[in-house]
């Protein structure tokens, strides 16, 4: 989930008039399966060969090529695993209100798993959520207009590496990924948690300088799946309050590297913005 006024991003409106737009996204990214899944080869064996000898585009770009001199990676995408990220993204749409799902792919030229992705999310769109608009974007032209025009878009979908290049962009608008949530939701589990994983280059810091809000931000998230819309509400309520006021600051929204130095320097450390925001509960 990425909302909020961006810390670091204006743009020049009609006239030269300073805008700050306002960005609130929320993108699915299916995390099982596609480039990421893991099914590849140095040096493929022969049977992985042969059947890649089978199509004619292979056959005409690599069929001179010897098994020893290809790598090959796989993009598996199942109906079943897109079908349901495709669900949850048109459901969220619907329960909290979004104008529009796009499913951000490239079925222009990966035609066969992006092809499928849009064609899916058409069907689905058309039986089962009528209400909401439907939007395609090519993957390159989504980083252009999530620089542009981000306050036009709402929920956002994706295979794995798509969903995990456009939602670090979407980061960077909001100021980075100190303040971008995740989950990983599942029929029966979910878990939540910071988009940056856990960090570990600051692990031997004498004093922890990591910006707390993606943390307590994906706390929300998890609140929010468990129906407690009312104390998500207050948190996130806290946390901009703290943004706003300016006085407590991390390093990374002071723009300073992330050095052993920064709390010597004036930036907040961990605990000191934890604390703010509590003040505010």
């Amino acid at each position: 989930t990425y909302r909020g006024n961006p810390l670091n991003f204006i743009r020049r409106g009609p006239g030269g008039v300073i805008e700050e737009p306002e960005v609130d996204v929320v993108i699915f990214r299916q995390n099982t399966e596609g480039l990421y899944c893991g099914v590849e080869w140095s040096n493929p064996p022969e049977a992985v060969y042969n059947a890649l000898s089978t199509h004619p585009r292979f056959r005409a770009n690599f069929g001179g090529v010897p098994p020893e001199e290809l790598s090959v990676s796989t993009r598996i995408f199942t109906r079943k695993a897109t079908g349901r990220i495709l669900r949850a993204a048109f459901d969220h749409a619907s329960r909290y209100g979004y104008r529009s799902v796009t499913v951000c792919e490239k079925p222009n030229v990966i035609r066969e798993t992006s092809g499928m992705m849009y064609r899916m999310a058409q069907e689905i769109q058309r039986d089962e959520y009528p209400g909401i608009e439907l939007w395609n974007t090519n993957i390159d032209a989504q980083m252009m207009w999530l620089t542009k025009n981000p306050e036009d878009y709402g929920v956002i979908v994706a295979g794995n590496m798509f969903g995990d290049i456009v939602s670090d962009g979407f980061a960077g608008l909001i100021g980075g990924l100190g303040f971008a949530c995740s989950a990983n939701l599942g029929e029966e589990v979910a878990v939540f948690e910071p988009t940056h994983g856990s960090a570990p280059k600051y692990a031997g810091f004498p004093v922890s300088i990591v910006n707390p809000i993606a943390m307590i931000e994906s706390a929300c998230m998890m609140l929010d799946h468990l129906g407690e819309d009312e104390t998500a509400a207050g948190i996130r309520n806290a946390i901009a309050r703290v943004i706003r006021e300016g006085k407590v600051r991390t390093y990374d929204m002071l723009k300073l590297q992330g050095r052993a130095d920064v709390v010597e320097r004036g930036a907040a450390s961990t605990r000191q913005m934890t604390d703010a925001i509590i003040g505010y509960l």
